[in-house]
């Protein structure tokens, strides 16, 4: 099992991409400095997005970062992923972690500080909060910066910053606390993928020294 590295979580997304395409562009994105991988398919049936999963998979395990399945427990057990991750609206945590193996990786989103401190209590690993800017992948209601602190201030556990972030505003979660932060569109629509999470990753390091 890879240990896990929170400081630039990619949440994938194929868009128009082909397989070949969605693969090289996220290997391109782990060369370029991403730490962790999501695999996030909302639309795929469960073969297809097992066969994804196996592929992508063994891409991360090559490239020696955590692979994530988002949501599909059973998909994540089947390709033997590193971790899963889910939302308030899917199975809770204390549950996953009756049924997960023990050494599964559990990730949780979590939008207050009730939440974040329930996930960490049953056994989740890290949790995922936000959106902390305007996003169309999951447009919800924005969490402030003093939102994220409070949460920061309640969990022991890892902090992923989501929704909406890019090199411009990747330093500001990371200022109010946070371990790291999760990104769809800021690297997966890049022209350059590589060059686009090597400037992420170069933000948030940055962020991460000036905060310790």
């Amino acid at each position: 099992m890879l240990r896990f590295d929170p400081r630039l979580y990619l949440v994938t997304q194929r868009y128009n991409y082909s397989r070949e395409e969605f693969l090289e562009r996220v290997d391109a994105a782990i060369r370029g400095g991403v730490s962790a991988v999501q695999l996030r398919e909302k639309q795929a049936e469960g073969r297809e997005f097992y066969e994804l999963a196996l592929a992508l998979g063994a891409l991360c395990r090559q490239r020696r970062v955590s692979f994530w399945v988002n949501d599909r427990v059973d998909v994540a057990l089947a390709a033997q992923a590193d971790g899963v991750h889910v939302g308030q609206a899917d199975l809770p945590a204390e549950a996953l972690r009756r049924i997960l193996p023990r050494q599964t990786l559990l990730g949780v989103s979590a939008y207050t500080v009730a939440e974040a401190q329930a996930a960490e209590q049953a056994g989740a690993d890290c949790v995922g909060c936000g959106a902390l800017f305007s996003t169309e992948t999951k447009p919800i209601k924005l969490l402030s910066r003093e939102e994220l602190q409070a949460i920061r201030a309640a969990v022991r556990i890892p902090i992923l910053a989501i929704g909406g972030i890019n090199a411009d505003n990747a330093a500001v979660p990371i200022a109010a606390g946070a371990d790291g932060v999760a990104v769809v569109s800021a690297i997966m629509l890049a022209a350059d993928p590589h060059a686009a999470a090597k400037k992420l990753r170069q933000v948030v390091d940055e962020a991460l020294a000036t905060r310790q």
